[in-house]
């Protein structure tokens, strides 16, 4: 090995070696709390709000959004927030308006940040207009004790929990992110995850849901709709007690379909690899086939039309109470 290469290799290990005696003696000075190297400062700050408004609408980026009951009938909104990226908290046209203001300069957005912040928005019970989320990594949480006429949320990287009633249309839609919807009546219900898991449950819809997926399970149980339609690329879609007054319809590329005591006027499932199996409530008159599957349906001429279509897997449905 050449002197000079046997010399900077010597260089290079004494400053790894400084380096983290450096990074150790500093560590050790804060008695490693990591969250003291964060360029970025928060602070808490509490908006009172003294305006009536029946409806609220959230847009920011990064922060966690929680919906909370307050202990009376004051209004607050909690910000845990950055100091050159506060959020502009007011009442216009009737309705909450939280906004992120960020004023940050270029070079601000370079650093080390170990934070998050938090918007929490207390609110005395009652039934509200519509509410309006728009965030970008920032998870949502709403409490079942809370009601509203509408909801829409928009997220790119953040999981959603609504368990709030709702009476009209609700419509939630991640990028990657898990959705949970639980205890609702809407008029109408709208999911869509690019990557993530949606997962409803004990849903009365008086009209139609509509669940889609591209990466990940799709979870219904307990839940009662005019017609659902689903549909995804890769993962399980699994319905459990799912009753549907007419068209019931699963597409997946990839995945496995699951029947668990279902029942529909009509049925129409399809998928390019992957089972379909489970049971029915009612008889139904089947039109299968598959590749390489093997399929075991009852023998039936009564019922509606229950339509399973697959590339390679197997299709096995029976009938509760026919078996």
């Amino acid at each position: 090995m050449r002197r000079s290469t046997v010399i900077w290799l010597i260089i290079a290990a004494l400053l790894v070696v400084t380096g983290s005696i450096i990074f150790t003696g500093a560590m050790t000075m804060v008695k490693w709390d990591f969250s003291k190297l964060s360029t970025s400062k928060y602070e808490t700050n509490t908006y009172k709000i003294d305006e009536d408004f029946t409806s609220i609408s959230v847009d920011t980026n990064t922060a966690k959004i929680s919906f909370t009951l307050s202990s009376d009938s004051s209004c607050s909104v909690i910000c845990r927030e950055e100091e050159n990226m506060k959020h502009s908290v007011q009442v216009r046209d009737g309705s909450l308006m939280i906004e992120v203001i960020d004023t940050r300069s270029w070079y601000q957005h370079i650093g080390i940040n170990f934070g998050s912040p938090e918007i929490t928005v207390c609110i005395p019970k009652g039934e509200y207009g519509s509410l309006t989320v728009k965030t970008d990594t920032g998870d949502v949480m709403i409490p079942k004790e809370l009601s509203f006429k509408s909801m829409e949320i928009t997220a790119s990287t953040a999981n959603v929990t609504s368990l709030a009633l709702v009476s009209d249309k609700v419509r939630i839609k991640t990028s990657t992110g898990d959705i949970r919807v639980e205890g609702i009546s809407p008029l109408s219900l709208d999911l869509s995850a690019s990557t993530g898991r949606i997962s409803v449950s004990d849903v009365r819809c008086k009209g139609d849901i509509t669940v889609k997926v591209s990466t990940g399970n799709a979870y219904l149980t307990n839940t009662e709709c005019k017609s659902l339609i689903s549909t995804g690329s890769t993962g399980k879609t699994i319905l459990k007690q799912v009753i549907v007054l007419e068209k019931l319809s699963v597409e997946r590329s990839t995945g496995d379909v699951e029947l668990d005591s279902c029942d529909a006027a009509e049925i129409y499932i399809k998928t390019d690899t992957g089972d379909v199996k489970g049971s029915l409530l009612s008889d139904k008159v089947f039109i299968t086939e598959t590749d390489t599957g093997k399929i075991k349906v009852p023998s039936s001429a009564e019922g509606g039309r229950c339509e399973i279509t697959t590339d390679t897997g197997d299709i096995i449905i029976e009938i509760l109470g026919n078996s």
